[in-house]
């Protein structure tokens, strides 16, 4: 279980009751998803509530999200009501699998941060093994999903580590989805990227537009100007 909160400069997260807190993953992804002109957003797996919330800071969309475990649907609950956008989210208690729309709504923009790995060891904690392992949502469940919910122009924007990327990607373009961007996250600049943002989209691409960010230059906690720039809108600490 995460402890305590963690504020940012318009809203704070509880993470006391979620199976995974706030991680930088997720702060990345959410100030990095090209979201401002959405009107319709779905957070799959909303955990604390963190992207939901980031990208109601970042847009006047109306957002959904859905969360299958308890204990973080009602730390979610908790986090939105307490923030200054209330009104225009919706948490829903389901998964992905499950969830169904009125009228069919599909969803301008997609936000996920998955399950990450499919043959690791698993967590013995089951709400964190089920946050981070394939267990109840596979890439191929989340890909037909998402292309099952997103609008005929809409994004899938996720965060998966780079030894995932492939058979995401694979499975994704069964379902018609395909790279528009990506960006590689180093922790430090001697270090290789560990992490993978990426946008897919509906239809062909000609080339996958891709770049690379580090986190940390010079030493612990000395930020690179990049960083700073992308989350500059959300910790305090910039």
């Amino acid at each position: 279980m995460g402890t305590g909160y963690f504020r940012f400069k318009q809203f704070i997260v509880r993470q006391e009751m979620a199976s995974f807190g706030v991680t930088t993953d997720s702060v990345l992804l959410g100030a990095w998803a090209g979201v401002e002109d959405a009107a319709t957003i779905l957070d799959i797996g909303t955990g604390t509530g963190l992207l939901a919330l980031m990208a109601a800071q970042r847009s006047a969309a109306r957002i959904t999200a859905i969360e299958p475990d308890r204990n973080s649907f009602m730390q979610a609950g908790l986090n939105f009501a307490a923030c200054p956008w209330h009104e225009r989210l919706t948490l829903l208690h389901s998964t992905l699998q499950d969830f169904r729309t009125d009228a069919d709504m599909l969803f301008d923009a997609i936000l996920t941060n998955p399950p990450y790995f499919v043959d690791s060891l698993q967590n013995p904690d089951e709400g964190k093994a089920r946050a981070r392992h394939t267990i109840s949502m596979s890439h191929a469940s989340l890909a037909g999903g998402a292309a099952r919910l997103l609008a005929p122009a809409g994004t899938l924007h996720l965060v998966l580590p780079v030894i995932e990327t492939r058979k995401f990607t694979e499975e994704a373009a069964v379902h018609g989805l395909h790279c528009a961007r990506r960006l590689f996250v180093r922790p430090t600049p001697e270090l290789t990227p560990a992490r993978v943002l990426m946008t897919l989209q509906r239809g062909a691409v000609t080339a996958c537009e891709e770049s690379e960010i580090v986190i940390e230059k010079g030493g612990r906690h000395i930020y690179s100007d990049e960083y700073v720039s992308l989350t500059k809108d959300f910790y305090l600490k910039f």
